[in-house]
């Protein structure tokens, strides 16, 4: 394995936002195709992510040509039973999927306007290109792109932030990669897991391994979100995922070839929400008490006279009872003060207190 400088701390800056363990989860609504062909539907689509909270959305920069080839017999054409897209030529399918390039700088534009930052997945040379001639702040990495080390390579070195998804791969793989990253002048690495199936099924994500990879390789570790519902990626934010990533539609039921495992509209909202809250719930390290629960305090169990009794008396368990609130002596101290004298009358309903009793006061420990 290649020596690595952890990165994992440092924030990464996109467009302004300081991806990192000190600021919420980096939410990137991913667009697909599906946008079904339709610039306004697609234009609806950056419009809903910027209102639902998003941070960014995502595009894919591509054609069918660039993909692939016009064939549809053998392992050109999709037979797959189990697959979302069975019945497809690779070739038809990314002529239905694909974002028109003319699309990418007005759907940029609008984004920018809205405060929600833009950029894409390449996925050969001149979709590198055409996104630096666009001026994107970062870029991605499909998993099924993980392997191709030269465009990894003509990425990195255009300088910008460079998330990867590492789906399918293998540690000797995703070593590959980060190692062509880092050797082409990429200083700001971000790794997704990702489990390549549509929809995945919760069980096969194995969250465990995001520890490993971050300790591994020295970078910020996030999720590349194929699951239905926010549960996942909730459970990695806990586990110090710092950007979620999750395909975004405007509605499942218009379909689209992504639609089955995407997002709607008040499901991202909900998952800038519930993420920024496991984030916010992680805190600190160091065990203290909030502001919240210190004045809570107040209401613990602490000893109080249930009785009235006149100086002199000898203190009994009847005497004394263990309820709220807390401004007597802690629980703790009930076998130590039964048969002591009590130096003056004491009124049913007074806490109870070192100096109520003919004995030295006992200094607590903190």
């Amino acid at each position: 394995m290649g020596s690595y400088t952890s990165m994992s701390h440092r924030p990464v800056q996109i467009a302004g936002y300081s991806v990192g363990p000190e600021s919420p989860p980096f939410i990137i609504a991913e667009m697909s195709g599906n946008h079904n062909q339709s610039f306004e539907r697609a234009m609806a689509i950056v419009e809903a992510a910027a209102q639902a909270g998003a941070h960014a959305i995502k595009l894919q920069t591509y054609t069918a040509d660039t993909m692939t080839l016009d064939l549809a017999h053998g392992e050109f054409f999709i037979d797959d039973p189990n697959s979302l897209w069975k019945g497809n030529s690779l070739y038809s399918l990314y002529q239905k999927a694909y974002t028109p390039w003319e699309w990418h700088k007005p759907l940029f534009e609008r984004a920018k306007e809205l405060g929600l930052i833009a950029f894409s997945t390449p996925f050969d040379f001149s979709a590198v290109d055409f996104l630096e001639d666009l001026n994107v702040p970062a870029y991605k990495i499909a998993s099924f792109e993980n392997t191709d080390l030269r465009l990894i390579a003509r990425v990195a070195q255009t300088g910008k932030p460079l998330i990867i998804s590492t789906g399918m791969a293998s540690l000797v793989e995703i070593e590959e990669a980060v190692d062509t990253a880092k050797s082409n002048g990429c200083g700001d690495l971000i790794l997704l897991k990702c489990t390549s199936s549509y929809p995945a099924p919760p069980h096969t994500i194995h969250l465990r391994t995001l520890a490993m990879l971050k300790e591994r390789y020295g970078v910020q570790i996030g999720l590349s979100d194929h699951t239905l519902g926010n549960a996942t990626a909730i459970a990695a934010t806990a586990l110090g995922a710092t950007v979620i990533e999750k395909h975004f539609t405007l509605s499942r039921a218009e379909g689209g070839v992504d639609a089955a495992f995407s997002m709607e509209p008040e499901d991202l909202k909900n998952l800038v929400l519930d993420t920024k809250d496991a984030w916010e719930a992680l805190g600190s390290k160091e065990y203290t008490l909030s502001e919240e629960e210190q004045s809570s305090k107040v209401f613990r169990r602490t000893l109080y006279v249930c009785e009235d009794i006149t100086a002199g008396s000898i203190l009994t368990e009847s005497h004394i009872r263990a309820i709220r609130p807390g401004k007597g002596l802690p629980p703790k101290y009930w076998q130590e003060v039964i048969g002591k004298k009590v130096s003056q009358d004491i009124s049913r309903g007074t806490p109870l207190s070192w100096e109520l009793l003919e004995t030295p006061q006992v200094v607590e420990s903190h």
